[in-house]
């Protein structure tokens, strides 16, 4: 009866310390859903919460921006807004953008964009759209926008990275030994640009 009464309190002692750590977590942003919290150029970031909030869908004079708060709308708003690009295809989850069958440096119809494989001849540039693969938590894969471009690294902003990511992150870039662009992420497929 002693050893059940001492696991008892261990299990609940356990069970407050991972539900304070979470709402720590939970805290670190403190944000409400639909609550701007950056921007690039004038368009808006919106937080999400959890990645797989759907609010709503989002049209622009009739054209499918995307289903509100996810990252493919602020890209596709962002180019929209930015650009006054539509995409002839306006649907797709983020892995979609990237069709694998196109060669580096060619057009992307469904898009209307210029598509680089990572690693690529071309260097990725302010305003590319990175696509990111699909992950075994995330089957939708992932899209965001680079906001800067320095020697050895680029900075991305994007919407909907989860609950407790931030909306900007830099990741290392290099020119290998083929004098080719990569990217250092696993996940990153390639970019996407409006030329």
């Amino acid at each position: 009866m002693k050893k059940i009464s001492i696991i008892l309190i261990l299990l609940l002692i356990s069970g407050y310390i991972v539900s304070k750590t979470t709402n720590i977590k939970r805290l670190i942003y403190n944000y409400k859903t639909g609550q701007k919290i950056d921007s690039l150029n004038g368009v808006y970031v919106y937080y999400n919460g959890n990645v797989g909030n759907v609010v709503k869908r989002n049209t622009k004079n009739g054209y499918n921006i995307g289903l509100e708060y996810q990252c493919v709308e602020f890209v596709k708003k962002y180019y929209y807004d930015y650009f006054n690009h539509e995409m002839p295809d306006s649907y797709g989850h983020a892995k979609s953008f990237f069709d694998k069958n196109i060669p580096d440096g060619k057009i992307n119809k469904k898009r209307d964009l210029v598509q680089y494989e990572n690693p690529s001849n071309s260097k990725p540039q302010k305003n590319d759209l990175i696509v990111m693969d699909a992950t075994k938590y995330n089957s939708y894969g992932h899209v965001v926008i680079i906001s800067k471009v320095f020697d050895n690294e680029i900075e991305i902003i994007q919407q909907n990275p989860g609950p407790n990511a931030p909306s900007r992150k830099n990741i290392k870039m290099k020119l290998t030994s083929n004098n080719k662009w990569l990217i250092d992420d696993d996940k990153i497929l390639g970019w996407l640009r409006k030329e």
